[in-house]
């Protein structure tokens, strides 16, 4: 399994291949749960290919989508909840296809002891997921549903790098913590507006 994308790393190729030595590679398909909520961390995901989508759930069992972790990229929640012996307060997803290296937290611990770099990405991930989680609770707190909705459709879209999304109105009510009916309505007036075309269980975006 590839670790090119490992970019923060090209100057320090040692980590990669301790990386590559230490880790486990898994491979997901479409709809796989990675990681539940409450369950107990033992090592970090790398996502080497795909992507993964990290929920958060409510005590009454409704979700919200938070963040997407891409190529390269790790789950923060993840390192947190590892390195300080926590379960898991997120649940993981895969949104495609997806390839996983998972370290176990004893070497995370290790890597960051020997090289300043790998502690740089940890930090830089924190940031980035910091800015997203910062833009969920600006779009709870500040956009209308139907804004929601057609910014989660071009994200999906991005992330399969595809116009036609195979994807449920459950499955996207869900991801925007509200009701199946409300995203059906608002996914019918988009049809109407000209901005997609639907289908069973498919979503086409112009």
């Amino acid at each position: 399994m590839e670790l090119d994308q490992l970019k923060d790393f090209k100057s320090t190729p040692e980590i990669t291949k301790k990386l590559a030595a230490y880790g486990i590679n898994k491979s997901f398909v479409e709809g796989d749960v990675i990681l539940n909520e409450r369950s107990h961390i033992n090592s970090i995901p790398i996502v080497t290919s795909g992507s993964i989508k990290v929920m958060r759930l409510d005590d009454e069992g409704r979700e919200i989508l938070l963040y997407y972790i891409e190529p390269g990229e790790s789950c923060i929640m993840s390192f947190l909840g590892g390195m300080h012996h926590e379960t898991s307060k997120v649940k993981a997803i895969a949104e495609v296809p997806t390839d996983v290296l998972f370290v176990p937290i004893d070497k995370v611990s290790l890597l960051i002891k020997e090289y300043p770099q790998w502690l740089d990405y940890i930090f830089k991930l924190y940031h980035k997921r910091f800015e997203e989680l910062l833009e969920v609770v600006n779009a709870v707190a500040f956009k209308k549903m139907d804004e929601r909705l057609y910014n989660l459709l071009n994200a999906k879209s991005e992330h399969v790098k595809s116009k036609n999304l195979q994807v449920t109105h459950e499955q996207l009510a869900n991801e925007l913590g509200t009701a199946r009916v409300v995203v059906s309505r608002l996914l019918k007036q988009m049809e109407y507006e000209g901005l997609l075309k639907l289908g069973r269980n498919k979503i086409a975006l112009m």
